[in-house]
């Protein structure tokens, strides 16, 4: 129908344009010197977790939609290898953004103990952790821990064993949801007591040649100069609160897009094994695709808050004179 043609060009649109997106901002961290640093090493990371999400898992699920009843008929041993990459790699690109999200709560809260090098070992340390932790999540199913492919029902998908689930469905999401809001509230509390201990201690410019008449009843530091009065301008944000501003938005943004896309998806497949639900396969699917479509927008928004990308991207594709 021509429904369908128009679901499976939007899939294949958003499959094609998330592999793509993703490899340019790869290409433009490894082109550029300047992004061989942290935090571009957690946007790189995240990259190949989105990039292998479009490149193994997005073609695999697509074929898997187009069959008769959503039957897998591609064999054991594909769909292992599709199950296990599916949650490695969207394991891997959740984890990823918590720890950007940690990486700038940091560098707001504490940029003075946070220094260059301290950065890149801690960010060093978050990017194996990511990748480890995703795969002992995405391997304990081929070590017996519940079954992914039932040749009968010609069925695959992830291990819907209880205790696996449980596990699973906390590590990859629950608890890394956790945190992103707990490192946002923190993030706009700081944000919100910097701005407001501006405005209290804000300086007066005084008018030139102005004189005391009286004195205050708080004590005051008064700076003079012997041919100009000095002033100072404290009304303006300052350029650090303007970076902590910017950062702090886009952190807020990435979260609600993380938030919309993946809620969804892991409350049925925690609840539907719990509670033995019968979901219509349909709502399944469209909950998956959501939550990979998420690997398109984690490029698109740490990206647009970064001008220095959009110069490297000019940079790729148009020639220097």
């Amino acid at each position: 129908s021509i429904f369908t043609i128009l679901i499976l060009t939007l899939l294949v649109l958003l499959m094609v344009a998330t592999f793509l997106w993703n490899l340019l901002v790869l290409a433009t961290i490894l082109r550029v010197k300047a992004f061989h640093r942290v935090p571009h090493n957690l946007v790189a990371s995240t990259a190949v977790s989105d990039v292998l999400v479009a490149a193994l898992v997005m073609p695999l699920s697509l074929v898997k939609e187009l069959s008769a009843g959503r039957r897998w008929r591609l064999g054991r041993e594909l769909c292992l290898v599709w199950v296990c990459f599916d949650v490695l790699c969207c394991t891997a690109s959740i984890w990823n953004v918590t720890a950007i999200a940690l990486d700038r709560y940091w560098s707001i809260t504490r940029h003075l103990e946070y220094t260059l090098l301290t950065r890149r070992r801690i960010s060093n340390i978050m990017i194996a952790l990511t990748w480890a932790l995703s795969a002992t999540i995405s391997l304990a199913p081929l070590f017996g821990w519940g079954e992914t492919y039932s040749p009968e029902q010609q069925r695959c998908q992830v291990s819907q064993e209880p205790s696996y689930t449980i596990v699973s469905t906390g590590g990859a999401f629950y608890v890394p949801l956790c945190v992103v809001l707990f490192v946002y509230w923190k993030i706009y509390k700081a944000a919100k007591f910097r701005v407001g201990g501006r405005r209290r201690n804000a300086v007066v410019p005084l008018p030139e040649a102005a004189q005391v008449k009286e004195a205050s009843r708080e004590p005051q530091m008064v700076f003079t100069a012997r041919h100009a009065a000095i002033t100072f301008q404290a009304d303006g944000e300052t350029w650090r609160e303007q970076k902590e501003k910017k950062a702090a938005l886009m952190v807020g943004i990435l979260i609600g897009v993380f938030v919309l896309c993946w809620i969804p998806f892991f409350l049925t497949e925690l609840i539907s094994p719990l509670c033995s639900c019968n979901i219509p396969p349909v709502w399944k699917s469209i909950f998956l695709w959501l939550g990979y479509s998420n690997s398109f927008f984690n490029p698109l928004i740490y990206t647009a808050f970064n001008k220095n990308y959009n110069n490297a991207f000019k940079s790729l594709f148009v020639k220097q004179r």
